[in-house]
């Protein structure tokens, strides 16, 4: 009799431990059995109503999807051009934040059960949020020429004042008679760039350009003030012959630089590979444009801005490391480089 009470005491207890074992498990969200087995994916969830906007949220809700066990999210996306985002919510409606007045968003919602299926076909609705802005931008600033070479100049300006958000900028060439004809975007997404490069121009012609803003909402600011600037000529042909010094830490190099073509050059620029890990010690014959990782850039001095055909200037440079100067450009035409 002791024994058997002792049995019963045990199969309770043994019983108890397994339902408190069983609640554990189910309390930390395991994933019922019929759900890990179930591949069968839910319907699309119902078309896609606004139910409330303003300019920088939306109110949306949709008609449930169904399933054969059940769905547990909906995952919405929200879409303007190329970038996104995602959100998910367990109901059949959402309130997004955070959006900008004026733009056109796309905005899709699928359906997800328990395992992990997911539906086929989204719907989705296309919303032009309202506009939140009634004032135009500022004029930008009057364009600035440089680099300017005889096919191509860049372009960079101030940014325009807007109470919201500049969408772009436009860039326009004024043709004969005033007309104007858009020949660069720069779009602000990211926000910042206020530079561009016109390309395909004719050398030694005279060009002039304005800059225009527009705004999300899709104002026009005033154009800017215009800048007129001139392209070089075809790139001359050139030699190079350098005498380079070295010695344990450094070199001195000294470069003549002739014409060989039948047009005179009226101010140059000079390019030749330069690595980050040399420094310039001291030049002579010109002055730094800049420099980069690759290159250093000179420009000419006034008492040797002209090279006539068949002439020659001369110019040099004290550096570190053992590199000689290579890939030589003149006003962007290559070089041909040789000893002295």
């Amino acid at each position: 009799m002791r024994d058997h009470q002792v049995r019963g005491v045990r199969s309770r207890a043994a019983a108890l431990a397994a339902c408190v074992l069983t609640t554990t498990v189910l309390a930390a969200g395991a994933t019922p059995a019929y759900a890990a087995a179930d591949t069968e994916r839910p319907t699309a969830p119902g078309p896609i109503t606004v139910v409330a906007v303003d300019t920088t949220w939306i109110e949306l809700t949709w008609a449930p999807a169904t399933d054969n066990v059940g769905v547990v999210s909906y995952p919405v996306g929200v879409r303007f051009e190329d970038s996104g985002a995602q959100y998910s919510t367990d109901t059949t409606s959402i309130r997004i934040t955070g959006l900008r007045p004026s733009r056109t968003y796309v905005f899709s919602v699928a359906a997800v059960d328990a395992a992990g299926n997911r539906s086929l076909s989204d719907p989705t609705v296309r919303v032009t949020m309202p506009p939140g802005d009634d004032q135009p931008p500022g004029a930008p600033g009057q364009p600035v020429a440089y680099d300017v070479a005889a096919t191509l100049v860049w372009l960079r300006w101030a940014h325009s004042v807007e109470n919201v958000a500049l969408d772009r900028y436009e860039v326009f060439r004024v043709d004969a008679g005033g007309v104007l004809t858009r020949v660069s975007e720069v779009y602000q997404y990211p926000p910042g760039r206020n530079s561009t490069q016109i390309s395909g121009l004719t050398p030694s012609t005279t060009y002039t350009f304005v800059v225009q803003a527009r705004d999300e909402a899709g104002h026009l600011s005033p154009m800017s003030a215009p800048v007129t600037v001139t392209t070089l000529p075809p790139p001359p042909s050139c030699t190079v012959r350098s005498r380079v010094g070295q010695w344990p830490d450094g070199l001195v190099a000294r470069l003549l630089v002739t014409n060989t073509g039948a047009t005179a050059i009226d101010g140059w620029t000079m390019r030749w590979r330069f690595y980050a890990a040399q420094q310039l010690r001291s030049l002579w014959g010109a002055e730094v444009v800049d420099r980069d990782s690759s290159y250093l850039r000179v420009r000419n001095v006034r008492h040797n801005a002209l090279i006539p055909p068949g002439g020659t200037v001369s110019l040099g440079f004290v550096a570190t490391g053992s590199q000689p100067p290579e890939e030589v450009t003149l006003n962007g035409g290559s070089c041909t480089v040789a000893a002295e």
